[in-house]
């Protein structure tokens, strides 16, 4: 294993100021596309060109642990390290053209992960001049902390999000939607029905926690479709029994953000073809697309979504995004990055978050 071992000095305790000065921009020069979306949303959220980091890589959703360590990681740390960066950035953005998963052993004590999520623990790695290990998942020290400012060193991870969508216009779109974005709109929660299941209980807790005038939520076995003004959305999506449509027929407000408990919803950026429709139905491969029958994040962001969680294997619903913890943060005026993190109960696992990490609806 590559180890990377650049030593970070302890830096003073300072609240972050979430702006472009934060952001780090990671491009794959071998992706024209991953080009392309840098410079876009370099101009539009005028990120420092200095925060502009270039590494070489395979241009493919898949990448090996070797080539991870060796293409991106390392020369990541590097780049911070040079530039005197890594304890000024809080957020580092991929841009899609960046590998998404990294191959290797399933299950709970696997090793294969997100690319992302991976890179959240770089801080770390640099600080104690050693690799994490990646067999199985590790802790995230910012889940549940819904009063405490994001900062290092406090909190010693990086916070990290995909621009990718199903084409360039696409990821244009979400950039551009993240500049308009608002506190007004509706969140909508669905249950699959009453039940006491865990998830469940975590979207019943979220529809308590948010105004009441600002929710629309159904515990019944109707999924909620053609919903208008949506600002937030979090369901089982495919995985409700009762759910039949690939698309929920929303109209969804600038700055809108979707979590849903579904095991390979970002699997994939490359988009299925109009007849194709998710489901449940791991029976007849026939009905999958990407090796999966299930719903896709990308779904809603091509629908008009800002940002949404996804996941690139198996994460197991206690690893999912808790939707009483994301929707309360994002509504009360935390950035798309912290509100999807403080949700995010484990590092180095198969959990990436899509959009622009500064997005923000302002407070209420």
């Amino acid at each position: 294993m590559l180890k990377i071992v650049f030593i970070l000095p302890l830096l003073a305790s300072l609240a972050p100021a979430q702006n472009s000065h934060n952001v780090l921009v990671v491009i794959n020069d071998n992706s024209s596309l991953s080009r392309t979306i840098a410079d876009y949303y370099a101009r539009r959220r005028s990120i420092p060109q200095a925060n502009l980091c270039h590494i070489r890589t395979v241009d493919d959703e898949n990448i090996s642990r070797d080539q991870f360590n060796r293409d991106i990681a390392a020369p990541i740390a590097q780049f911070l390290r040079d530039n005197d960066l890594a304890g000024e950035i809080l957020y580092i953005v991929t841009t899609m053209g960046v590998p998404l998963r990294i191959d290797g052993t399933a299950g709970i004590d696997g090793d294969q992960a997100a690319v992302d999520s991976e890179l959240t623990l770089l801080y770390q790695d640099m600080r104690r001049g050693a690799a994490h290990v990646t067999k199985g998942s590790i802790p995230n020290p910012f889940f549940g902390k819904k009063d405490a400012p994001f900062s290092h060193p406090q909190f010693p991870i990086y916070l990290i999000t995909r621009l990718a969508a199903y084409d360039f216009d696409g990821v244009k779109a979400i950039i551009d939607r993240s500049l308009q974005a608002a506190n007004k709109g509706k969140f909508v929660i669905d249950q699959r029905d009453a039940g006491d299941a865990t998830g469940d209980d975590w979207l019943r807790n979220a529809a308590i926690f948010l105004p009441k005038d600002r929710v629309v939520f159904d515990q019944s076995a109707t999924v909620l479709y053609d919903q208008s003004d949506v600002i937030g959305y979090a369901s089982w999506g495919s995985n409700d029994p009762h759910r039949h449509r690939r698309f929920l027929g929303f109209h969804w407000l600038p700055g809108a953000i979707v979590t849903e408990f579904v095991s390979s919803d970002g699997r994939t950026f490359k988009k299925p073809p109009d007849s194709w429709n998710s489901s449940m139905d791991w029976s007849t491969p026939s009905g999958f697309f990407a090796a999966s029958p299930q719903s896709l994040a990308a779904d809603y962001l091509l629908e008009g979504a800002t940002g949404a969680s996804g996941h690139v294997f198996e994460p197991y619903l206690s690893q999912t995004p808790r939707p009483d913890l994301l929707l309360p943060a994002y509504y009360g005026g935390r950035n798309l990055a912290e509100s999807y993190y403080l949700a995010i109960r484990s590092l180095s696992w198969q959990n990436i978050v899509i959009g622009d990490p500064l997005c923000s609806l302002g407070k209420p």
